[in-house]
């Protein structure tokens, strides 16, 4: 049985701050490896930023852009499940299909401190800790204590959780590409190739991207 990491993510476009979060996340619950899936047309936002990064910025490029970032870690691997899905993007049906594909695996769903006050709210949440274990990032403007308290509701309601130490990264892909926009440098931000590749496409220079 492997235990699978799962960042989920509009990734437009991704950057050093998901690949911490994920190395962190592989090492601090013994993960087996990490799966980077990036979203279809996801329901969950309603922002421009949403809306732009399921629009704008064609999925096969979010995918390939993900890709490049993690092709230098063995442990660390891009699917295209929500990208190649008609119609809205649901994380429970993505784990389902992952739970249907590998029935020996473990899942453990990786993401913000956020998340975990809001899960609850979004489609079929029992469906999703029926899959996966969920893996919250401590940090950001909830402190310890309240997330402990949300994980003891969550595990009495819901499944299992994990609460991950991880230091504030300060790190968004809305920054990357304001930065882009105004042609200051983002080096660091992403990594080179994915860097490489935004010049290269010319990528987020206009403002509706």
């Amino acid at each position: 049985m492997a235990r699978i990491g799962i960042m989920g993510g509009t990734f437009n476009p991704i950057h050093t701050g998901h690949l911490m979060l994920a190395e962190w996340a592989r090492e601090g619950a013994e993960l087996d490896e990490v799966w980077f899936i990036p979203t279809g047309t996801t329901y969950m936002k309603a922002s421009l930023e949403s809306a732009s990064a399921a629009a704008g910025m064609p999925g096969r490029e979010r995918l390939h852009m993900a890709c490049l970032a993690v092709e230098d870690n063995p442990a660390f691997h891009c699917l295209d499940l929500e990208v190649q899905r008609e119609g809205r993007t649901y994380t429970y049906e993505t784990l389902e299909q992952l739970k249907e594909r590998y029935p020996g695996d473990e899942f453990f769903f990786i993401t913000g401190a956020d998340c975990l006050f809001s899960i609850e709210n979004w489609r079929y949440p029992q469906r999703i800790f029926q899959c996966c274990t969920l893996i919250a990032a401590v940090r950001g403007e909830y402190t310890l204590p309240r997330m402990e308290e949300k994980k003891r509701e969550l595990e009495m309601s819901l499944g299992r959780v994990i609460l991950l130490p991880f230091p504030a990264v300060d790190i968004s892909s809305t920054e990357i590409r304001r930065r882009i926009r105004q042609g200051r440098s983002v080096r660091y931000l992403v990594p080179d190739r994915v860097l490489d590749y935004i010049k290269e496409k010319g990528f987020y220079r206009e403002e509706s991207i």
